[in-house]
């Protein structure tokens, strides 16, 4: 099965604006894409890198659920070297998202493309912690991403591969 199949199956649909796969988990399946800016029919995608693993999914979701966006931001606001991570990190998503849209300008005529982390429009404050995560995975170094990631355990199952039932048998 190719990676478009398998994203699609991990999210139970098509994948919008799929460009590639950039990080697979420890059994070899996408875990991290890596999305152009605009999708077929030139509607923005803010989310440079998206997380399909399922495992890692539902651990932000749980995080998050747990008031992990307020806790997050309120760190933000309070440890310098988390703010510069996040204006670095920034900083390279606008950079990134321009490289690769090119010449191409959307039905926003590039607006999206300044956008921070999950599309945010003041990055310092976080809308979802499953794209700074897959931000982390996609572009180590970024200690923010780095920190949330830090409280999902285990990062990957230990014992199968979570899309075992999305890829068939064989993982």
């Amino acid at each position: 099965m190719d990676d478009r199949a398998l994203v699609a199956r991990q999210l139970g649909r098509e994948p919008r604006a799929l460009r590639r796969v950039v990080v697979r988990c420890r059994y070899g399946l996408p875990a991290i894409t890596e999305q152009n800016p605009y999708d077929s029919g030139g509607q923005p995608f803010p989310t440079t890198y998206y997380l399909t693993c399922p495992h890692l999914v539902a651990a932000l979701a749980r995080i998050e659920a747990a008031g992990g966006v307020e806790r997050w931001s309120q760190a933000v606001a309070e440890e310098a070297e988390l703010a510069r991570s996040l204006e670095l990190a920034t900083e390279e998503q606008r950079r990134v998202r321009r490289e690769l849209a090119g010449e191409r300008r959307g039905k926003d005529e590039g607006e999206s493309l300044e956008l921070g982390i999950a599309g945010s429009h003041t990055p310092s404050r976080l809308k979802c912690l499953h794209a700074h995560a897959a931000f982390a995975l996609a572009r180590p170094g970024y200690v923010l991403g780095e920190r949330i990631l830090a409280e999902v355990d285990p990062l990957w199952p230990p014992d199968r591969c979570c899309s075992e039932g999305v890829a068939g048998p064989t993982i």
